[in-house]
């Protein structure tokens, strides 16, 4: 390789960190507009296909479809809306209890472990897991809250967005396809995500878990966090099962064993039953865009991790020069190193 060839490959790659970088602080800095924004658009692929059935099966003019879907849409939001806040809201109002009972779980546990043969100290080892668990929870209800009082915005520019789409789209080009996977996995994922919550909110309902409502709502929400969501709602419900002195130690089981069961039976086999398919994400590239999103956008950019690992994982696919990045994002290697 000449000096030139090797200069302006430390000159392209130097660019490529500059880009992304400077990208970065960008999407961290306009989170307040991007976020809702973002929401927004993947409302608008959710609902896009009602439009067209409207104007299509029933004959609507485009006005009346639009303002139809743009009614159910602020329907369906307001309801969410007030379904959510209450839920969120009893459990801010109830987190210093269950943070009580997180650290009485954890006591309990501890003392059955031999800590001080390792050189830890019990007490700081409970004060830390009791603040990084109540400060999951309430990192969940404030992400949620933050989304609702956004409402009026992601409203506004949910409208704005169907006002301008355009239904003549040429066939095979990138938005195309960015549009059609979108709103299969959203499809897919709200459905499994219904089912999931609330089938895991009658279950502990049943068992007489307490706060079972509210368990129920974070399964549905969480189910939208890939890999990691499914896991943490699982074993959000540990703490007041273990403590709870009128469960007994079938029902405690049952209240982790069920709804566990019901996550890995939904994600690993109802899903992409249903799906037939996937985004075309490796996991790795999954979690890795879960971790580069919570960071830049907190919990709302964990909700929307997967859909925008695969708009870009497209986006690079249809550029020449970019294309064996989309394959290596999709688990495929050889492009990216030249190999045959």
């Amino acid at each position: 390789m000449s000096s030139t060839d090797r200069d302006t490959g430390i000159i392209t790659i130097c660019l490529i960190l500059l880009t992304v970088f400077s990208t970065g602080a960008v999407l961290y800095v306009l989170r307040a507009v991007l976020v809702p924004f973002v929401l927004a658009l993947f409302i608008t692929m959710g609902l896009s296909p009602l439009i067209d059935v409207q104007i299509r099966r029933l004959r609507f003019p485009r006005g009346v479809a639009v303002v139809t879907s743009v009614m159910i849409a602020v329907l369906l939001l307001a309801l969410a809306g007030i379904i959510t806040s209450v839920s969120v809201a009893r459990m801010i109002q109830n987190a210093g209890q269950y943070q009580q009972q997180i650290r009485v779980f954890a006591v309990n546990t501890v003392e059955r472990l031999p800590l001080d043969e390792y050189g830890i100290d019990a007490s700081q080892f409970i004060g830390q897991f009791t603040a990084q668990v109540g400060g999951v929870v309430l990192g969940i209800g404030n992400a949620v809250i933050d989304i609702l009082s956004n409402g009026v915005l992601v409203t506004v520019f949910v409208i704005f967005l169907l006002i301008g789409r355009s239904t003549a789209r040429p066939q095979g080009s990138v938005w195309t396809e960015v549009e059609s996977r979108v709103q299969r996995y959203l499809g897919v994922k709200f459905l499994v995500s219904l089912v999931t919550g609330f089938s895991v909110g009658m279950v502990l309902q049943l068992l007489g878990v307490q706060y079972a409502l509210m368990f129920g709502l974070l399964s549905f929400l969480l189910n939208f966090i890939p890999s990691v969501g499914s896991i943490v709602a699982t074993l959000l419900p540990l703490p007041v099962v273990m403590v709870d002195p009128s469960l007994s130690t079938m029902a405690a089981v049952l209240a982790i064993a069920v709804p566990g069961a019901i996550q890995m039976t939904m994600g690993n086999f109802i899903e992409p039953k249903i799906y037939g398919g996937s985004l075309d994400i490796h996991p790795i590239v999954t979690l890795m865009s879960l971790v580069l999103w919570g960071t830049l956008w907190g919990v709302v950019g964990m909700f929307l991790a997967a859909p925008l690992a695969a708009v870009i994982r497209i986006f690079l696919g249809r550029l020449e020069h970019t294309r064996p990045f989309a394959e290596a994002m999709a688990g495929r290697l050889d492009p990216l190193f030249g190999e045959d």
